[in-house]
């Protein structure tokens, strides 16, 4: 069992920068992929970017290559979403995502644990 916990969603100017964090509990976090997906109203919920075990491989959405960064200490159980330059189409609530999966997964069905969701708001 994982518990995913993520914090650092607020408002934010478009074109500034916002980090996002998701800890986990248990000492088996580097035993799981970890994902970054979101949700906007009245849409359906949208890969962002995901992380291998080690953190060795990296992939994103077209949306947000080259803006947002995911990354992870599994020293600290925690895996990190860098958010750059976002835009207000990027406004939606944020979820991270464990899966027991060894390779880049993009899938919701593909993770096993979510957590609660930060809400991340971009103004123009």
């Amino acid at each position: 069992q994982v518990q995913l916990v993520e914090s650092g969603g607020g408002l934010v100017q478009a074109g500034g920068s916002l980090r996002l964090s998701c800890a986990a509990s248990g000492r088996t976090f580097s035993m799981y992929g970890m994902g970054w997906f979101r949700q906007a109203p009245g849409k359906e919920r949208e890969f962002v970017a995901a992380i291998t075990r080690s953190g060795g491989s990296t992939y994103y959405a077209d949306s947000v290559k080259g803006r947002f960064t995911i990354s992870r200490d599994n020293a600290k159980n925690t895996v990190y979403l860098q958010m750059n330059s976002p835009k207000p189409e990027d406004t939606a609530v944020y979820y991270c995502a464990a899966t027991r999966m060894g390779y880049i997964v993009r899938r919701p069905l593909e993770y096993d644990y979510w957590g609660q969701g930060t809400q991340v708001t971009v103004s123009a």
